[in-house]
């Protein structure tokens, strides 16, 4: 009986050090990109995502929580501008800050999240003309710590995340879109 628990035993450590192991040679750095063409110039599309006013007509994250308290503080809009939330367990609860804003190009975010989980995160927006189009680009990347690595080897962030960005764009694109 206790050579049967002592095999199982083993082959159980055996794992855990095999998951660790595989951990160990993740990136050190996550991210997740999704791009999408839009039919409008940089212009109008810049506009709905330099200022936090306007994240209410698109943002995915904002219609799961119809309760999610909002508070805007800093810059109105651009570098400088803040917009904190706290909401139910989809939303969680985090603060966002524009950090850079070049004009109808491209937008950056110090986004740190504070619950379900803590996370310091960069995200990017970046618009290139492309005709009588714009492409969007939507970028998220952050420094994995080795748990987060780990927890990685289970859950798909890319898939998880990427489908609101997905949602996101296409939100977007439709407001942007939309005759004035």
């Amino acid at each position: 009986m206790f050579q049967v628990i002592g095999i199982i035993v083993g082959a159980m450590l055996a794992l855990v050090v095999v998951v660790l192991i595989v951990a160990a040679t993740r990136p050190d750095t996550f991210r997740v990109q999704r791009s999408t063409p839009i039919k409008a110039p940089p212009e109008r599309i810049f506009a709905l995502l330099n200022d936090f006013h306007q994240w209410g007509s698109w943002s995915p994250w904002e219609k799961m929580d119809p309760a999610m308290t909002r508070t805007h503080s800093g810059a109105g809009s651009g570098k400088g501008a803040v917009y904190a939330w706290k909401g139910n367990r989809k939303v969680g609860e985090g603060r966002m800050e524009i950090s850079d804003s070049a004009p109808s190009s491209k937008i950056t975010l110090k986004l740190d999240f504070l619950k379900p989980f803590e996370a310091h995160n960069t995200t990017e927006f970046t618009l290139a003309p492309q005709g009588d189009s714009t492409s969007l680009t939507w970028t998220m990347h952050c420094p994995q710590p080795f748990m987060v690595k780990v927890m990685g080897l289970f859950m798909n962030m890319d898939k998880m995340i990427g489908k609101d960005f997905e949602t996101g764009l296409a939100n977007l694109k439709t407001q942007a879109e939309t005759p004035t």
